[in-house]
This record gives C-alpha cells, sequence and structure tokens, in this order.
C-alpha cells in the first residue's frame, strides 16, 4: 500500500504530473496537436479544413495556448501577403504516445462512460421531479 500512496502523490494539487492533463483540458487542443502530427507544418486555414467543425477564432485560441505551453511552433515568413505555419515541438511530439493512450482508453470504455452518464442524469432527473411532486402535494 505503501507504493500506491507514494503513486497517488504524484498526482496530488501542487504536483507538476498534473501538468500534462492541464496542458490538454481545452477540447480542441488534443485534436490541433494531431492534425499537425499527421500533417507536419501547417498553415491555419489548412488547420480549419484538415479539422472540420472548429471556428478561426477557436482555433486561434487553441494554438496561442499550444504555442505559450510549448507544444507548438509558430513560425512567420516574411512574404507578401504574411502567411505563418505551425509545428510541433519536441514537448508536443513527445505528448502524442500518451494521448494515444487515452484515446485507446477513451475507445475501450466510452460506452461504459456514456452509460454511466446517462444512468446520472436520469437518476437525478427523477430525484429533482420527486423531490418537486412531494412539495406539491397537499399536507394531511
Amino acid at each position: 500500500m505503501g507504493g500506491q500512496a507514494y503513486q497517488l502523490d504524484d498526482y496530488t494539487s501542487d504536483c507538476l504530473a498534473r501538468l500534462a492533463f492541464e496542458v490538454l483540458a481545452n477540447r480542441w487542443d488534443s485534436v490541433v496537436v494531431f492534425t499537425i502530427a499527421a500533417y507536419g507544418p501547417t498553415r491555419p486555414a489548412v488547420l480549419l479544413t484538415r479539422i472540420g467543425g472548429i471556428s478561426p477564432k477557436v482555433l486561434n485560441d487553441a494554438l496561442r495556448r499550444l504555442e505559450y505551453n510549448g507544444l507548438v511552433d509558430r513560425r512567420p515568413y516574411q512574404e507578401a501577403p504574411p502567411r505563418v505555419d505551425y509545428s510541433l515541438t519536441e514537448a508536443g511530439n513527445a505528448l502524442l504516445e500518451p494521448m494515444r493512450a487515452m484515446g485507446a482508453w477513451a475507445t475501450r470504455y466510452a460506452d461504459a462512460v456514456l452509460d454511466a452518464q446517462e444512468r446520472f442524469e436520469a437518476r437525478e432527473t427523477s430525484t429533482r421531479s420527486g423531490s418537486r411532486s412531494r412539495s406539491a402535494r397537499p399536507r394531511r
């Protein structure tokens, strides 16, 4: 049990291990990282097309957050019209393996998680409607 406690301490609130989860907490960041990994240095307009379903503002926010966290490099070109592309840093590339592991976990457990969420929501809904119906009953 002592070994387990030591491992759990690695994930306490002030531990650096949490950083990996926080870095990709935004829903689009991992998608952007995987897309750049698949295609190499990529311009934002191309990322928009390849990702799909993401607005230019949300993509720009994700790229800025990934750059801030050291996962992508922004490379501006001195051309007219100006252009820029993004590539993964060493840290960004190193994050691909744990991201793939999380993807494998999601593939294996997605149905169980979604089922649990549905059960929870159904229970919460019935609890709320049950408390309303009880309070609406006349007292004797």
